[in-house]
């Protein structure tokens, strides 16, 4: 394999050098939130206008993280050769990561976190109902569950568009594992992954204290259109 630098047009080097700020700086708040341990977890970012996505680097502490060192990957999970990055080994996470950018094009950001109570959800297999109404805003309806998948290969990333493949929750519990999020750029993937250990929190706390009451499937209906489509300044505020 050639070791030189493809070559891309100005406005796909744009884009690429875009996402790779992007995409360093939103592991920052990964990190802001509680939402990672140690190099646990990881963003990704699709460049709009070519089939290429950036994620961070394996095993790399979050205070090292720089654009220069975010990795260019195809959308087979191959690293681009040649580009800044291209000398490491990409996130252990990236062909699910690349499975999803193949089969849901809709899809531009991706987040896999170890956050506390999400995770203990996706331990028990349970998800998570929608009993509050920001989880009605956000999601839509309940956290699902996915299967217990191994990782290294694609099986993650197949297990993530299998569950959330015409589900209005942008977050599955991959059983045993963690949070997977998507959303339409990494920033909007890292807001489902915050949001996503909020209720998990919540949830957790309400059904300790006492019974769920459930919210009416019409009233989750309504205060997720109002949200996703009335709420804020415009449909970029509510990233």
């Amino acid at each position: 394999m050639s070791s030189e630098a493809p070559a891309f047009t100005p406005e796909v080097e744009a884009a690429i050098q875009t996402v790779r700020e992007d995409v360093a700086r939103l592991h920052g708040e990964l990190v802001r939130y509680n939402l990672v341990v140690w190099t646990g977890g990881n963003v990704s970012g699709r460049v709009p206008g070519a089939d290429l996505f950036v994620i961070k680097p394996s095993g790399v502490s979050y205070d090292d993280l720089t654009a220069d060192n975010m990795i260019l990957c195809d959308l087979d999970g191959n690293v681009i050769p040649g580009t800044p990055g291209s000398d490491r080994s990409p996130s252990s996470d990236t062909a699910a990561h690349a499975y999803v950018y193949r089969n849901m094009p809709e899809v531009g950001g991706v987040v896999h976190t170890h956050s506390d109570y999400a995770v203990a959800w996706a331990a028990r297999g349970e998800e998570i109902p929608c009993v509050i109404t920001a989880m009605a805003d956000e999601f839509g309806g309940p956290i699902p569950v996915g299967p217990f998948a191994i990782i290294g290969d694609d099986s993650i990333g197949r297990g993530i568009v299998e569950t959330l493949r015409g589900h209005r929750s942008r977050a599955v519990l991959m059983q045993n594992h963690g949070p997977f999020t998507i959303g339409v750029d990494a920033k909007d993937a890292v807001k489902a992954a915050v949001m996503v250990e909020d209720v998990a929190r919540t949830v957790h706390l309400a059904r300790e204290a006492g019974p769920l009451i459930p919210i009416p499937q019409e009233a989750i209906d309504s205060l997720f259109n109002r949200y996703q489509n009335v709420y804020g300044q415009s449909a970029d505020t509510r990233r």
